[in-house]
């Protein structure tokens, strides 16, 4: 296989796992530095950012950003592991991939972009529906459809996409993990059961992804191996 091919694949599921690994440090630093914040109204969220550091919470942020784009460029990657016949299967998958990564980015970039620079000039008019903190936010909820929906979809098509055999048993477990872990993370947020969501769309994803960066990593070397 194009060593172009699987470099980009390796370094993929490399970036992806480390993003997630940042951010496991990241939620980590928020909550041992930082009291647990429960949206009320903006007057207390602007009190409660003034107080504490927000330092872990832009790491946070910027890091998903990067986990946002390289697994599209993952998804890809995917698509040369199929068949012919599954290849329409992994362009949906690739579709959705890159409508997760448009919601995401943007979502992500705004609130270390210009929810940051207003509220560094305490213009507040309005902010409450792009703050990710608000869970009843506009952007919150587009970051959330990403999350869920493109998300989980994307990962649904690669794993149909993907024949099951030795190599792939891992990336599919994943892949199907995350797809479902989203439909319920999805459900939790509509129906406000928040304990879901959570469980879900943290711990959920955060498994699926560790299972499917590490596999796509040991069957990208191993084929680089045959290769040699």
């Amino acid at each position: 296989m194009n060593k172009i091919i699987l470099n980009t694949g390796l370094w993929s599921a490399m970036i992806c796992l480390i993003s997630f690994i940042v951010w496991i440090i990241s939620f980590t630093g928020i909550a041992i530095r930082s009291p647990l914040f429960f949206w009320t109204n903006i007057e207390d969220y602007i009190v409660y950012i003034n107080s504490n550091s927000q330092f872990f919470q832009y790491l946070a942020k910027s890091f998903m950003i990067i986990f946002s784009l390289t697994y599209m460029l993952l998804a890809i990657v995917f698509y040369e592991f199929t068949i012919a016949e599954r290849k329409i299967l992994a362009k949906i998958g690739i579709v959705f991939s890159i409508m997760f990564a448009l919601v995401s980015s943007i979502h992500y970039f705004v609130q270390i972009s210009s929810v940051r620079f207003a509220i560094s000039e305490n213009e507040y008019s309005g902010l409450e529906h792009f703050l990710q903190s608000n869970p009843t936010s506009f952007l919150s909820s587009v970051n959330m459809l990403g999350w869920t929906l493109f998300l989980g979809l994307s990962t649904l098509f690669m794993y149909s996409g993907l024949i099951p055999k030795s190599g792939t048993k891992g990336m599919r477990l994943g892949l199907l993990i995350n797809a479902v872990s989203c439909i319920f993370g999805g459900i939790g947020y509509l129906f406000q059961i928040d304990l879901l969501t959570f469980v879900f769309m943290n711990l959920g994803v955060g498994l699926a992804f560790f299972i499917i960066t590490i596999s796509s990593i040991r069957f990208i070397n191993a084929l680089k191996r045959k290769n040699k």
